[in-house]
């Protein structure tokens, strides 16, 4: 029989929880974030209630305050809003996937030994890593801010440091973020370890599920998930208009 997972409304509030943006503000029918360059995820706008053309200008104008181009996160059930952007001109941009896991299905396979590593605050390797995978000082600053149990993970391959990763925990959700794998060092199992280890960790933390949200056009990242049995739950997209 199949087990219950998480829905995408979960695995998007687990995601705010444990990628926040820098401050939150409702400005009529909109949630207004900004994410202090923290990246799309932590930035985009969404809808309280059914919007209408008369709102549009409100957020528009809230985001452009902010010094950023207006930036929406199209979810399930937003056809309305989706449909009035497009008339208005906005393009979609990184459409993504939900995957979701029980972690008992990731963490009774363990990585091979000193292959993945758990340490927080994240070692300066792992910065290192990070920034050479374009995941810069604002990026990292959501993992520090974020208020939730959390960790870093640090994988090896052929003794030398090889892919880094963030772990969050919200509700029964621990949630991957940031994850990178050296272009020198890929496709030799390290992004498979570092999922492992960041579900034997989730499970110690009491988590019962692993997810990550990952973009459509990610071909490496989105047949690894699929292959390593995780689930495809959900979708969404950004909407912008520079």
């Amino acid at each position: 029989m199949k087990r219950d997972l998480p829905n995408a409304d979960q695995i998007i509030e687990a995601s705010e929880a444990t990628w926040p943006p820098a401050s939150t503000q409702r400005v009529g029918a909109w949630v207004i974030r900004d994410g202090a360059g923290g990246g799309k995820r932590a930035s985009a706008a969404t809808e309280s209630w059914p919007t209408t053309e008369a709102d549009l200008p409100v957020a528009e104008k809230a985001m452009r305050a902010q010094g950023m181009d207006p930036l929406f996160q199209i979810r399930h059930g937003d056809e309305n809003l989706d449909d009035m952007l497009e008339k208005h001109g906005y393009h979609v941009v990184d459409p993504v996937n939900f995957w979701v896991s029980h972690v008992d299905d990731l963490a009774n396979d363990a990585p091979p030994p000193v292959s993945a590593f758990c340490a927080w605050p994240a070692l300066s390797i792992m910065d290192e890593l990070w920034e050479r995978g374009g995941i810069g000082a604002d990026r990292r600053a959501v993992m520090a801010r974020a208020a939730c149990p959390k960790t870093a993970l640090l994988a090896r391959t052929d003794d030398k440091p090889s892919g880094v990763g963030f772990v969050g925990i919200h509700g029964d959700i621990a949630m991957v973020h940031a994850l990178h794998v050296d272009e020198k060092m890929r496709r030799r199992g390290t992004g498979q370890n570092l999922m492992k280890q960041a579900a034997i960790w989730a499970k110690e933390q009491g988590a019962k599920y692993v997810a990550l949200i990952v973009t459509q056009g990610n071909h490496a990242a989105n047949p690894l998930y699929a292959n390593m049995g995780m689930n495809l739950v959900g979708h969404y997209h950004y909407r912008t208009k520079p």
